[in-house]
């Protein structure tokens, strides 16, 4: 009976240490910031995500300038980049942002065409949010995408 009993025990700690492991590996609840560290063009792109229940609810992909205004709200950069581009900010950052959260941080970015550039920096900025919402730390990264 001891010896049934002490294998029991040792097979609930075994699961408690693999459960343990594998939450290191979920997102914690909280709002994760990851920008990039240098203006590009005159935009610092950013990502922000918040995190409930460990599923990633929300996800806003954006970039400012230096005075704060959002990319997305630039009609002349709209127009210019459609006709030139095919797309336009509040296009692709809506499409990047709904992968990410559809996929909950595990499937591919699919790139939008006439938006590769931005889509390389999504994916280096989501990769770096994903790791604040991981660690718990809802302090704002910022990251290198220069590629």
């Amino acid at each position: 009976m001891k010896k049934i009993f002490t294998i029991i025990l040792s097979l609930l700690l075994a699961v408690a240490l693999l459960t343990a492991c594998g939450d290191q590996e979920e997102l914690q609840d909280g709002y994760y910031t990851a920008q990039t560290s240098e203006f590009s063009h005159g935009w610092k792109e950013y990502i922000t995500i918040l995190v409930k229940g460990g599923n990633i609810i929300s996800v806003e992909y954006n970039a400012e300038n230096a005075s704060g205004f959002i990319k997305s709200w630039d009609n002349a950069y709209m127009q210019t980049m459609l006709h030139v581009q095919g797309t336009y900010p509040n296009e692709y950052t809506r499409y990047y942002a709904n992968q990410l959260l559809e996929g909950q941080g595990e499937g591919e970015i699919d790139a939008l065409t006439g938006a590769t550039s931005s889509h390389g920096s999504f994916q280096i900025l989501a990769q770096a949010v994903l790791e604040q919402a991981r660690r718990g730390d809802s302090s704002i990264v910022f990251v290198d995408t220069e590629h």
